[in-house]
């Protein structure tokens, strides 16, 4: 059976394909879009983050034969342990000042990372292997579906919509709104506003270096692994809406596919059709599909 002289077999498995990547891009999105949203910093360090979620998880298995399901757990409580200390220490500084200089400090903090680890492991990227329990492949007869990458886009679901009922629609996710619009009012309320920015920040990066350890075993985990991916997220954020948490998720999910079925009818435009899409609605809506006009 053939789609628009396509085998489906091959359709459908680019737009698997398409929707891990989709995945990790809303989860990766998601995350720049909780802090430029909650604490309106532009995080570019996310790649970096990213890329720290998979090494660790990489460590841990080579060093320490730390299995890929607790690695799943401590290596975002590590990275967000990371945000924490930087946004206390570096970030809560610049909150008063022009979006610039927190997007230059979190440059500045991602070439330092980089450069830590492209020293210790070069470039070269280190091979992850998928975990037993998800090994090898279904075949739903129309197409062969790979068990861990079937996982990947059922778990960044599940993190992606617990993120945005929790931001909006719990009283928690209503004292983090209400406590970056006035910080004093909520205060007033005996409700710690400072720590609460901060494990925001924390909870954000969080996010990443969970989409690192998913990552791993699919690609090779390596220095420049986030910083070939950042640029395509915040063209997501844009395309979403800068701070929209749904927004982060559904256009994430969308691209992804519109990239697949692009590789399949013209491959030589996959690497670009985003930054296309984001130029069209950026025309047509500046404020992103999910934004706020002001």
């Amino acid at each position: 059976m053939e789609i628009f002289g396509v085998p489906l077999q091959a359709m459908m498995s680019q737009l698997l394909l398409g929707l891990v990547n989709g995945s990790f891009y809303a989860m990766l999105s998601l995350g720049l879009a909780v802090i430029f949203g909650l604490l309106n910093v532009i995080n570019f360090s996310h790649g970096a983050m990213y890329m720290m979620g998979a090494f660790l998880a990489w460590m841990g298995m080579s060093y320490y034969n730390i299995n890929y399901w607790v690695m799943l757990i401590v290596a975002p409580l590590l990275v967000g342990a990371l945000g924490i200390l930087i946004e206390k220490t570096m970030l809560r500084w610049l909150y008063k000042l022009d979006h610039l200089y927190g997007l230059l400090l979190t440059f500045g903090i991602t070439l330092i990372t980089e450069g830590v680890f492209r020293s210790f492991y070069g470039v070269s990227g280190q091979p992850y292997q998928v975990p037993e329990l998800l090994a090898g492949a279904t075949d739903l007869g129309f197409m062969i579906l790979p068990n861990y990458r079937a996982w990947v886009v059922v778990a960044s679901l599940a993190i992606c919509l617990a993120t945005w009922y929790v931001i909006e629609k719990t009283k928690l996710g209503s004292y983090l709104r209400a406590g970056t619009e006035n910080p004093k009012l909520v205060e007033a309320f005996g409700i710690n506003v400072p720590l609460m920015v901060t494990l925001t920040y924390g909870f954000g990066v969080a996010l990443a270096g969970f989409a690192g350890v998913l990552a791993a075993p699919i690609i090779q985990v390596s220095p420049l692994m986030g910083s070939d991916l950042i640029i395509v997220v915040f063209a997501v954020v844009v395309i979403g809406g800068m701070g929209s948490i749904m927004g982060s998720i559904l256009t994430g999910l969308g691209l992804g596919v519109i990239e697949g079925l692009t590789r399949v009818y013209y491959p030589e435009g996959s690497a670009t059709v985003v930054f296309v899409v984001m130029v069209i609605v950026l025309l047509l809506r500046p404020a992103g599909l999910f934004g706020k006009e002001k």
